[in-house]
């Protein structure tokens, strides 16, 4: 067994000495799970924990054969090496399986997010030319399957080739005839009760069964699949109903897989290696158009070691993944991270932090966690509010949104663990961290520093470093880069520097200690009369007064000054609410220049988000422009 931080075992898929990436030729990402499940010692061992209503795990052996079972559908269905498989799934066992199941044959995986609707699922299939998608019947009161017709009918409106061809629908029963968590069969979805989003009140939690119960036997093999099919000429026009439920041809899941040919030493012939394209994984698109990220196995797994390493995390950890698996941080710092560990991956297909609380960290014992703030603030308030605190878990690493820094120190105390900061895009994987052993208020008041092999940097507007301190655009230089924009040359070369930096779009500052602070978005900025407000700085402040829940501050139009600052506020519980005097006065009595007081306070029930709990501001801009202009209009 490799002790903490040590990853000189696994250096196949992924090396940190010096910080380069393992040959181009050396094993994928499944070599880690082939040497968890070839080992006699350990192919027993828990692979990964399913949480929630249907609590349940794979074993190694188990977790690798239902994936060569996946594998052997593809195959069956002309998966090629390099073609990319999308599928829309929560984060059951089913997911994990599928996912190994497409790389271990050398296919990318294009997870597409379980709340994406019509519009975004025939974008992400149009542009991953998939011909083979795998979705559930029904999750959350949605029928994935059933909207299908109406994916095919977006594509054609808006001009979207399709390459569909087969359809994998996962039914809501599985093969031991227990409900999948969050289909229309499990017992929280029995009178259509919505499930919560991170950030939202909970539920209690249900009583949960053994967390390492064993995933019982499949049943026999059904007759009826459906033969393989060319799309249909007329897919944009046909209707689903519970019998079609979509334009294409589609088999059952898991009659597909019990009734699979495996062919085991053909399965070994196509693994991929390091330099090969594993996954593809599409921006949230905020910002413009939806780009589609590339990464192969190397970077994966050299981004996952260097994990590792800077937080000696070891083989005893267990990965708890409330992150969905179709986005980076479930599955990059989730998913992938459990197999470089050879450790249980412990999935949560519904968030709720009494769940969380009792099976993920009582039950499964998770030790380590990655996730965006929502996540965070949800587990402070159950124990707040009388929960026990996660005795199980080490470390919380808080990505995916701007963490307030008063949330982050009372996670601290609350949760009795270590709150790091850290900062990654989709394009780069993690480039900074701040560690457990770094002194609290850098480890959880930063966004880290920079990972060894990893270069950061602040430029002014033209490009020249800047001293510490002082706020510029955020640059670095990383072995973990995405290999490039999916049939976008274009857009990759307009995000690097001449000298090869990858451009953030972030403004940040360093300070003499090497810590990382990013002050916000250079499109988040708000100039009031040619003066950039500090957005993060005055939104920390507000975060921490008692009245407020959430906040966020965004610039409103004006006609003398260009911008000016308008602040959304979520009241908290049982508090009274902040009126805008009240706001004037905390932070004049904070020592705030008034030239950076928000000029207006909008009181709103929930901020939006997307669905990696990033705050939407231009969401919220839209909206303040108009009522603005409403406002306006009734003094004309």
């Amino acid at each position: 067994m490799t002790g903490r931080g040590d990853v000189s075992g696994i250096d196949s898929v992924g090396s940190v000495d010096g910080a380069t990436d393992a040959r181009a030729d050396s094993p994928g990402l499944p070599a880690l799970v082939d040497a968890m499940a070839d080992d006699p010692l350990r192919a027993g061992a828990a692979a990964v924990i399913e949480v929630g209503e249907r609590p349940l795990s794979l074993d190694w052996a188990e977790l690798r054969a239902e994936a060569d079972r996946v594998s052997a559908v593809l195959l069956e269905l002309g998966v090629e090496p390099g073609e990319s498989v999308a599928y829309q799934l929560p984060n059951w066992v089913e997911c994990v399986a599928v996912t190994l199941g497409v790389l271990q044959i050398g296919a990318v995986v294009a997870p597409v997010m379980p709340v994406f609707g019509a519009r975004e699922v025939a974008m992400v299939l149009s542009r991953s030319r998939a011909r083979v998608v795998v979705v559930p019947r029904s999750f959350r009161g949605r029928h994935h399957a059933e909207e299908f017709a109406a994916v095919a009918r977006e594509a054609e409106a808006r001009a979207l080739p399709l390459c569909v061809e087969h359809v994998l629908i996962v039914a809501d029963l599985d093969p031991s005839a227990r409900p999948r968590a969050g289909t229309d069969a499990a017992p929280s979805r029995r009178g259509a009760r919505p499930a919560p989003a991170p950030g939202d009140a909970a539920p209690a939690a249900p009583t949960p069964a053994s967390a390492d119960a064993a995933l019982a036997p499949a049943p026999a093999p059904s007759t009826d699949d459906a033969p393989a099919a060319s799309v249909p000429a007329d897919a944009a026009s046909a209707s689903a109903s519970a019998s079609d439920p979509t334009p294409w041809p589609h088999r059952d899941f898991d009659d597909a897989l019990a009734s699979a040919a495996v062919d085991e030493r053909a399965l070994r012939r196509r693994r991929p290696a390091a330099g090969d394209v594993a996954q593809l994984l599409f921006t949230s698109g905020t910002t413009g158009e939806p780009k589609g990220v590339q990464h192969t196995h190397g970077t994966l797994a050299l981004a996952t070691a260097m994990e590792v390493q800077h937080l000696a995390l070891a083989p005893d950890d267990r990965v708890f993944i409330p992150s969905p698996l179709a986005h980076q941080t479930g599955f990059l710092y989730g998913l992938v991270l459990s197999w470089r560990l050879g450790t249980t991956a412990v999935v949560q297909p519904e968030w709720n932090a009494a769940v969380a609380l009792d099976q993920a960290f009582g039950a499964a014992r998770a030790s380590f966690v990655q996730a965006a703030t929502p996540f965070l603030m949800d587990l402070v308030d159950a124990v707040e509010s009388g929960a026990p605190a996660p005795a199980s878990l080490r470390i919380f690493v808080a990505t995916g949104a701007a963490v307030p820094r008063e949330l982050a120190g009372r996670a601290t105390r609350v949760l009795d663990t270590a709150v790091c900061g850290a900062f990654g895009t989709t394009e780069t994987c993690l480039g900074t961290l701040a560690a457990p052993d770094d002194p609290p208020a850098s480890a959880w008041g930063s966004d880290g520093r920079a990972l060894p092999g990893i270069r950061i940097r602040i430029v002014d507007d033209e490009g020249a470093e800047l001293a510490a301190g002082r706020e510029g655009h955020y640059e670095l230089h990383s072995p973990t880069m995405f290999a490039g924009y999916l049939d976008r040359p274009d857009l990759t070369a307009e995000v690097f520097t001449a000298d090869g930096w990858y451009r953030t779009g972030d403004l940040a500052v360093l300070d003499e200690h090497g810590y990382l602070h990013i002050t916000g978005r250079v499109k988040d900025v708000v100039n009031r009369g040619g003066e950039k407000v500090p957005v993060v700085e005055i939104e920390n402040l507000l975060f921490a007064h008692p009245s407020v829940k959430d906040v966020a501050i965004v610039a409103m139009p004006d006609p003398r000054l260009g911008e000016r600052a308008c602040a959304f506020v979520v009241a908290a519980p049982g508090a009274p609410r902040l009126d805008f005097s009240a706001m004037q006065g905390y932070l004049a009595e904070a020592g705030v220049s008034k030239y950076y007081w928000p000029e207006r306070l909008e009181s709103i029930e929930v901020l939006p988000r997307n669905p990696v709990g990033k705050i939407q501001k231009n969401v919220l801009r839209e909206r303040i422009a108009a009522l603005l202009a409403a406002e306006q209009e009734k003094r004309s």
